[in-house]
């Protein structure tokens, strides 16, 4: 099953794609521990993490943000209709077309760094800024090892093959800890920047280039304005270019007023970082996983398997994120603490950052279900609907993220997050509706609020057992990473045994699956 040539089932991908999320996450969760513990909440750490933001905007702006999502799409109907070849040709002309572009955008980038610095950051100092464009001009390149990984990628994707998609992030982000691990004391935050462009260059550019060279697909440079596969890219991807989702701005709004505070940016990605690691787990591996069978269900015209299809993923997510969420929300404060304290990172930093991870958590199987949902918009071949909804909400958010933070500071940017995440998946499955294409109807509401139940009892009885541990072993402070195991070996076996005990006895089917898919029963 983990041969790159593999083809694969529905199930058998999302398992592939959440195991390798998930060492995906804790290569991530170790890079910003590595961060934390060097930098803190520094003036440089707030200037690395900004740096990413003008890379990010290039190509969400130019390539639709995803270059896999819309090449799917095209190339499952050339593969449906015999015509790979055609589809072949198409991606040869698309990939020349967008280099040039791509990387005019970035070599005006590199000039123009410091306005946007400025611009975009206006709480920083002389000296945060100035090492914010240094770090943004290293940082630009990468993008074009994104995007030609990304139109490869989509190659092995339509073909069910998606062990190197589980792959490559790996890389990725090994990439970034080498750097710092081998240059780091000579380069200082710089080797990360450099160790992040290495590592977007051997995983998923060179990894997908790779293997899709395998199946026998080449790369020949050609421009052709009238390539029907050209146009067809176009027409998908426009509306991902013109529009702006709270999804992927929700980031940038943050940055923009976390600005101003002085470490606010750092304890903010942090933990959003701890974050998405079980929400990419849930909502990413799966909405990939999913993706080239809702296109393929679609292009067949098999109307209510799709249907149920986006609905059964929907339901199932949003259990799992529900479930989740009270695990994550009641033991914020010892998880952080046990991650991230030490080096430069002090205790009264991690209490801030658990805020903002507990706050976070609320909406995960909001995340998670939007997801689902876009992609079921993606795999139709109407990326233009979701487009305008997202801007919508993104607009209407603004107001929302500018007075939480004027009223409570970075926690109000964090609940303003989940108060606009909550209306960009409201509007999506409203328009899902009204389109006939999932009916709301269709989710499992009640297996949905078996989980919620479920959830608040043992996010509440975690909290407690939680809050008494402190007090029985607080004495114990010059140990404190082993308080702070204690209590989540602790709250996880009560928050396990009680999670389970309630779905049982309401009549869930989730632990009954969950032991079959385990090979438990």
């Amino acid at each position: 099953m983990l041969r790159p040539s593999y083809t694969h089932s529905a199930l058998s991908a999302t398992i592939v794609l959440m195991a390798a999320t998930f060492l995906s996450s804790l290569f991530g969760l170790l890079r910003n521990m590595y961060i934390a513990w060097l930098f803190g909440r520094s003036m440089k750490a707030d200037a690395f993490i900004a740096a990413f933001q003008l890379p990010d905007q290039i190509a969400y702006f130019l390539v639709g943000g995803a270059a896999s999502i819309t090449f799917v799409t095209i190339l499952t109907r050339y593969r449906e209709t015999g015509r790979e070849r055609e589809g072949e040709r198409s991606l040869s002309v698309i990939l020349t077309t967008m280099y040039l572009v791509l990387g005019s955008a970035i070599a005006l980038a590199e000039v123009f760094a410091p306005w946007y610095v400025h611009r975009f950051f206006h709480g920083f100092d002389a000296e945060k800024a100035a090492l914010c464009v240094q770090l943004t001009r290293i940082l630009l390149p990468a993008q074009l090892c994104f995007f030609a990984g990304g139109v490869f990628g989509a190659v092995l994707l339509v073909r069910k093959q998606f062990t190197v998609q589980a792959v490559a992030p790996l890389i990725y982000n090994l990439g970034t800890i080498v750097g710092g691990l081998l240059l780091v004391k000579r380069l200082g935050i710089t080797s990360l920047a450099l160790g992040t462009v290495a590592g977007a260059l051997c995983g998923p550019f060179l990894l997908n280039w790779y293997f899709a060279r395998k199946t026998g697909v080449r790369y020949r440079p050609i421009l052709d304005w009238h390539d029907e596969g050209l146009r067809e890219w176009v027409r998908l991807s426009l509306p991902l270019m013109a529009g702006v989702t709270l999804v992927t701005a929700d980031a940038w709004i943050i940055n923009y007023f976390a600005s101003s505070t002085n470490g606010a940016i750092a304890l903010m990605q942090y933990a959003k970082r701890l974050f998405v690691a079980p929400m990419s787990i849930l909502a990413q591996a799966a909405g990939v996983a999913s993706m080239p069978f809702f296109a393929s269900l679609w292009s067949q015209d098999k109307r209510y398997e799709f249907a149920t299809g986006v609905a059964d993923s929907v339901s199932r997510v949003a259990c799992l994120g529900l479930l989740a969420t009270s695990a994550m929300a009641a033991m914020a404060v010892p998880l952080v603490d046990l991650l991230f304290t030490g080096g430069r990172f002090a205790a009264a930093d991690s209490h801030e950052c658990a805020t903002y991870f507990a706050i976070f958590s609320i909406s995960l199987f909001l995340w998670s279900a939007q997801a689902i949902y876009s992609r079921a918009f993606y795999a139709a071949g109407d990326t233009f609907l979701p487009m305008v909804a997202g801007t919508i909400v993104t607009l209407v958010s603004l107001p929302v993220y500018a007075a939480l933070y004027h009223a409570q500071g970075a926690m109000g940017l964090a609940l303003a997050s989940d108060i606009g995440i909550a209306m960009q998946t409201a509007l999506i499955a409203a328009l899902l509706h009204k389109r006939r294409m999932v009916s709301i109807a269709s989710l499992d509401f009640m297996e949905m609020g078996r989980c919620l139940l479920a959830a608040l009892v043992a996010g509440g009885g975690v909290a407690l057992l939680a809050r008494a541990l402190n007090r029985l072993l607080g004495p114990l402070h010059q140990r404190a990473r082993l308080v702070d195991l204690a209590i989540l070996l602790a709250g996880s076996a009560l928050w396990f045994a009680v999670t389970r005990w309630i779905l049982e006895k309401s009549g869930s089917a989730l632990p009954r699956i969950a032991m079959k898919r385990l090979g438990l029963r």
